[in-house]
C-alpha cells in the first residue's frame, strides 16, 4: 500500500480553490488548478516512495508488472495500469470534445508517427470516461434529440442559422445532428464575429423568458464571457444541457461528444490523453478528424449508483468500459474490505480512515488523500468516517 503524490494540472479553466482547499492547503493557489492526477500516466505519474526513495507509479508498475497489476491484468493490458484517477475543479467551460475508440487511437497515433507539427492522438489508447459530482456539476452531454436541437436553434429567429436548421429538419437519422454541427464547426471565419454576436444576443433575451431551453440559452451567455467569439457557443446549443447532483455520475464512452461547464467532481478514464476538440477552449482543434470519428448514435447516461448486496457502504457505478470500474464508499464507522483482485486506487474526499493489509500494515488517509494498493494487496480492509472512491479494473 503506496501513498500517492498526486499531481496538479494548472490548466487555465481551474480554480485557485477547490483542489488547494481539498487538499489542506493554504487558499486560494497562485494560480488556477484543474485537475488532480492518482495514476500512472507517463506525462504526469504520481509519486510514490519504495524501499526509502522517492520515485513514481509508472516507474514501480513497470518495473515488476506482474506484481503490481496481477496476471489477468498485465494479460488484458500489458505493463500498463489502465487507468486514471482525476479530481476536476472547472471554475470556466472547457473544449467540447469526443475521444476516440481504441482501434481509432492505434490507427491515429500510428499515422502521426514521425510527422512534424503537433499531434492530434498523442498516444495509442481509448479514453472512455466517467464523472462522478462532487458539487452541482453542468455539462454538455451528448447531442439533443433532432427535433428538439431544430427548436432550440429555431428559437434563436436568426434567419443565418436557416440552413443548419434545414439540414436538422431533412429526412434521415441522427447523422443529420452531426451534419448540424459540421456546418457550424466550419462556417466561414469571417462571418463569424457577426454570427456570434447575435446568437449571444438572443440567447440573452432566451435566458430571461420561462421557456424549456432557457438554462441552455444562459449557459451560452455566460460560456461567452470566458470564450467570446468561440463557434462552440453556438455548437453547444446542439448537445443535451444537464446538471448533475452530487452523487450522480456521467458515462462518456469512444465517439460521444461532451463538454464540462462549472463543478467539482471525481473523474475515473482510461489510462489515456487523447482529446479530440471541437470549440471553447484556444488548444489544438481538428475539426475534420473530430467529425469523422463522432458518434451522433451514442449514449451519454447520467449513472446513478447501485448499493452492492451485502453492504449498504459500497456502491458502484456501471458501464461498459473494461480498463476502469469506479465504487464509492460511505463509511460511518464500519469495517469494509476494498475489493481483493488487480491493481487499486483509493481517494479520501471526506473524512477519515484507516487501510489496513493481511499483515497488519496501516495507511491512513484523510481528506484529499490517496494511495496504490497492487495486486499483491490482498485482503485489505478498511475504517473509518469518510467517503472514498476506489478505481480498479473494470
Amino acid at each position: 500500500m503506496d501513498l500517492l503524490q498526486p499531481v496538479v494540472q494548472p490548466y487555465a479553466w481551474g480554480s485557485r480553490h477547490v483542489i488547494a482547499d481539498i487538499q489542506g492547503r493554504p487558499t486560494p493557489s497562485a494560480g488556477p488548478e484543474a485537475e488532480l492526477w492518482m495514476g500512472a500516466h507517463p506525462s504526469a505519474p504520481s509519486g510514490v516512495i519504495r524501499g526509502g526513495r522517492e520515485t513514481t507509479l509508472d516507474a514501480v508498475v513497470a518495473a515488476d508488472p506482474g506484481l503490481e497489476l496481477g496476471a489477468e491484468c498485465q494479460g488484458r493490458f500489458g505493463g500498463r495500469l489502465p487507468f486514471l484517477l482525476k479530481i476536476l475543479a472547472a471554475e470556466t467551460a472547457l473544449s467540447i470534445q469526443v475521444h476516440p475508440n481504441r482501434a481509432q487511437a492505434e490507427a491515429g497515433f500510428a499515422a502521426e508517427q514521425g510527422q512534424g507539427g503537433t499531434r492530434t492522438y498523442v498516444d495509442d489508447w481509448p479514453k472512455p470516461e466517467i464523472l462522478c459530482a462532487l458539487t452541482p456539476f453542468e455539462v454538455l452531454a451528448g447531442f439533443r434529440d433532432v427535433r428538439e436541437a431544430a427548436d432550440i436553434l429555431g428559437g434563436l429567429g436568426l434567419a443565418e442559422l436557416r440552413p443548419v436548421s434545414e439540414a436538422l429538419r431533412d429526412g434521415g437519422g441522427p447523422e443529420r445532428v452531426t451534419e448540424a454541427l459540421r456546418l457550424v464547426l466550419t462556417w466561414p471565419e469571417q462571418e463569424r464575429p457577426g454570427l456570434l454576436d447575435a446568437v449571444v444576443s438572443a440567447c440573452a433575451r432566451l435566458a430571461e423568458e420561462s421557456g424549456a431551453h432557457m438554462a441552455a440559452y444562459d449557459a451560452v451567455v455566460r460560456m461567452a464571457v470566458d470564450h467570446p467569439g468561440d463557434i462552440g457557443l453556438l455548437a453547444s446549443l446542439l448537445f443535451r444541457h444537464l446538471i448533475l447532483n452530487p452523487g450522480e455520475a456521467l458515462f462518456m464512452p469512444a465517439g460521444g461528444l461532451h463538454a464540462y461547464i462549472k463543478g467539482v467532481g471525481v473523474e475515473l478514464l482510461a489510462n489515456s490523453d487523447n482529446v479530440l476538440r471541437a470549440g471553447l477552449t484556444p488548444k489544438h482543434m481538428n475539426i475534420p478528424e473530430l467529425l469523422r470519428i463522432v458518434d451522433p448514435t451514442v449514449d451519454v447516461p447520467v449513472l446513478q449508483p447501485r448499493v452492492l448486496p451485502g453492504s449498504s457502504a459500497v456502491a458502484v457505478y456501471d458501464s461498459t468500459a473494461p480498463e476502469f470500474r469506479l465504487y464509492q464508499f460511505s463509511l460511518r464507522g464500519e469495517l469494509v474490505d476494498v475489493l481483493d483482485g488487480g491493481p487499486r486506487i483509493v481517494l479520501c474526499v471526506e473524512g477519515d480512515a484507516v487501510l489496513r493489509d493481511a499483515g497488519g500494515s496501516e495507511v491512513k488517509l484523510g481528506r484529499g488523500e490517496s494511495c496504490f494498493l497492487s495486486a499483491a494487496d490482498a485482503a485489505v480492509t478498511v475504517m473509518g468516517e469518510a467517503t472514498l472512491f476506489v478505481a480498479t479494473v473494470g
